[in-house]
């Protein structure tokens, strides 16, 4: 099987962090980055921090949607329990001893600003209701993806949640194997995107 060593190598997937344990290290703006991309996606999400020093606009924050967080330095024992790892500090050294011992533990770790000591990075995400997309260019250009994602939320119409409740809806009454029902809803969906004015 030949693969496309030019092509993007990341692997998209759509997590559940209320289902998860995360762990948030640092308490700066970038910290604060962080806490405010998991909660605008999941408002539920299962999120705590720990920093020796966490802004006020961060501590502000925090409360106003229940995060715990705990002002000291950073131990191994945070790391118990937790399944995914987010270290917005300043110290590239000790970010790296961080995301090692992280590692030993199995836990998924994104390093602030350091490509090569991520398991994942954060893109660009465009949400009209139930409709939700991620955009990426595998760390190239998050200018490109902030750029897209403003387009496409200019682009999607205001009726794309009408859109998905209904082709649920359908999508429940349809009777028949799963061909069959793939086969009615592309059926039915063939010409929602005008492939000539896209």
């Amino acid at each position: 099987m030949s693969t496309n060593t030019t092509s993007n190598p990341l692997y998209p997937i759509f997590l559940l962090p209320e289902r998860l344990s995360i762990l948030v290290v640092g308490g700066g703006n970038v910290g604060l980055e962080k806490l405010t991309s998991l909660i605008k996606n999941s408002p539920q999400a299962n999120v705590k921090m720990v920093a020796s020093n966490i802004f006020e606009e961060t501590k502000a924050y925090a409360a106003e949607h229940n995060i715990p967080t705990t002002q000291k330095a950073f131990s191994e024992d945070d790391l118990e329990g937790i399944n995914i790892l987010f270290i917005a500090i300043d110290s590239k050294e000790e970010s790296a001893k961080i995301r090692a011992l992280a590692k030993s533990k199995n836990i998924l770790v994104n390093v602030a600003d350091t490509p090569d000591l991520c398991d994942f990075y954060l893109g660009s995400v465009v949400t009209k209701g139930d409709l939700k997309i991620g955009i990426s260019t595998n760390g190239k250009s998050p200018t490109l993806s902030k750029r897209i994602r403003e387009y496409m939320e200019e682009a999607l119409p205001d009726s794309t949640q009408e859109l998905i409740d209904n082709l649920g809806k359908i999508r429940s009454n349809l009777t028949g194997d799963f061909k069959s029902k793939v086969d009615q809803l592309n059926e039915i969906t063939k010409n929602i995107i005008d492939k000539n004015n896209a």
